[in-house]
């Protein structure tokens, strides 16, 4: 089966980033900003309305602490640090959700964690513990470190597959 999952909700203040509407109607699941690469607590709120209104899954999108550089560039966290950090942000899209009765979906970092955690077994694990709380999947490479924390860690796994990068 294959799902299209799209990332939304990175605008912030003036400043607008994508077609949320436009492309919301096409795809399966949404992944939505957390305010640390990009979104505030309006366009979060927004975009869990749209999706919702849609009938979309809901996920959540957490980064790194870099709106600068839009998640993009690395950095270098204790994993405590990093499972807090997501933590923190995953737990203010699930209150979003709430507060619209919707349900958080899954999980898929965003940016440059992504790849770190692809290779990176300290780091997929330190985001693993993130999400297992919340008891939802993990979006992450297929075949890569996502998965192996995942399953060390008893988290559900969903693999993806880029075929821009195949």
């Amino acid at each position: 089966m294959v799902t299209l999952n799209c990332d939304m909700g990175e605008s912030y203040g003036n400043w607008r980033f994508g077609d949320d509407a436009g492309i919301m109607p096409h795809i399966d699941c949404a992944n939505i900003a957390c305010g640390f690469h990009a979104s505030d607590p309006w366009t979060m709120l927004k975009t869990v309305r749209l999706a919702l209104s849609h009938g979309k899954k809901v996920g959540a999108h957490p980064s790194l602490p870099d709106r600068e550089g839009f998640g993009r560039r690395e950095m270098k966290l204790q994993p405590e640090e990093l499972t807090a950090a997501f933590l923190y942000q995953i737990g203010a899209l699930t209150g979003m959700l709430a507060a619209e009765g919707g349900q958080l979906s899954h999980v898929k970092p965003h940016g440059i964690i992504y790849g770190m955690a692809a290779h990176d077994i300290d780091t997929a694990r330190a985001i693993a513990a993130a999400v297992k709380p919340f008891g939802v999947p993990l979006f992450g490479l297929a075949g890569t470190r996502h998965e192996t924390a995942a399953a060390e860690l008893g988290v559900a796994f969903v693999g993806e597959f880029f075929p821009d990068l195949a």
